[in-house]
């Protein structure tokens, strides 16, 4: 009897050793296999660009590939769920912005946006452009307001999903500048793009990042990018504030985080890699290209930084009267 249970404190004793070097040894070695990235929207929008300029730039920086997985819905909430749930082992990211701080307080989400996380990292920021359908008889944003004015209720703005950054601009246009312009979500930023390029709805607060083509190929026409100063993307271009509406701004930001739980080795190993990437000429010159800029802090920052954010768009969402539908 002795025996066997020296025999199996010692098998313990062994199994507990093994265990304890097996951890930052498969943190040093990972990722041993393909990272799936998923994006909580549909092809074609901001986070859709965003997340691929880090996918395809960190696929090839960690020697293993990072595929993107587009789970779009409820503004976000479905492919969000999706990573919540997902194994915490590094294999499953999620890229995250502003709609992350917006959702809870739009929707019964069936996870914490800050709990169920583990931040990584941000990725960047961008500002938005007012565009229009070209058929609109407006070249200047005085003469949207004036537009929206005369005929109140009339123009329709397409947004990427209620809460998206494409629907706060919105609300926030419609409160800065005291106009009546109708709401209408769609499941991403492509749809809604290609909704106001047919003529479908009217307006646009999209995101420079997923805009610019459609501007230079003339199927959408700008009239003003939202940032405190000039985008240097679309230099000629006033800012909204600029153009008549003072006090608007409104900023982007997108970021990466993994299921809550997932190895502190392995999210800072995931960490001071993008913060390479975003220090590499390559990857500026995308982001840079797409109208977003690159921005460095810690993982424990960032997950501040989304607290944040959360706390500081609930007042907003309320005084817009925004819902879920």
């Amino acid at each position: 009897m002795t025996t066997l249970r020296a025999s199996i404190v010692s098998g313990l004793a062994l199994l507990l050793a093994l265990t304890t070097f097996s951890g930052p040894a498969s943190a040093q070695d990972y990722p041993t296999r393909a990272i799936r990235l998923i994006i909580p929207f549909p092809p074609g929008g901001s986070n859709d660009v965003v997340g691929r300029i880090i996918a395809n730039q960190l696929g090839q920086k960690l020697g293993k590939q990072v595929f993107v997985d587009n789970r779009g819905g409820a503004g976000g909430v479905v492919g969000t769920d999706l990573a919540a749930k997902a194994a915490p082992d590094g294999y499953t990211l999620l890229v995250v912005s502003i709609a992350h701080a917006v959702d809870p307080w739009l929707y019964k989400e069936p996870f914490d946006a800050v709990k169920d996380f583990a931040p990584v990292s941000i990725i960047a920021t961008g500002t938005n452009v007012l565009t229009v359908n070209p058929k609109v008889p407006v070249r200047s944003v005085k003469e949207l307001v004036d537009l929206a004015k005369a005929k109140p209720g009339v123009l329709n703005y397409a947004s990427a999903g209620i809460g998206s950054f494409q629907h706060l601009s919105g609300e926030l246009f419609k409160l800065t500048a005291g106009v009546d312009i109708q709401h209408v979500p769609y499941g991403g930023g492509g749809p809604a793009m290609l909704a106001v390029i047919a003529g479908e709805d009217q307006v646009m607060f999209s995101s420079i990042v997923q805009t610019v083509p459609s501007i230079q190929s003339g199927s959408l026409r700008a009239l003003a990018t939202g940032g405190e100063k000039r985008s240097p993307i679309l230099p000629d271009l006033p800012t909204v504030a600029e153009a008549g509406v003072p006090g608007y701004v409104a900023t982007n930001w997108w970021g990466i985080v993994a299921p809550a739980g997932t190895p502190a080795p392995i999210v800072a190993k995931l960490h001071d890699a993008i913060g390479e990437l975003l220090d590499s000429a390559a990857t500026k010159k995308y982001l840079d290209n797409e109208g977003a800029a690159p921005v460095h802090m810690s993982s424990a920052e960032f997950g501040s930084f989304i607290a944040a954010e959360v706390a500081k768009w609930g007042p907003v969402v309320q005084k817009a009267g925004m819902k879920a539908q």
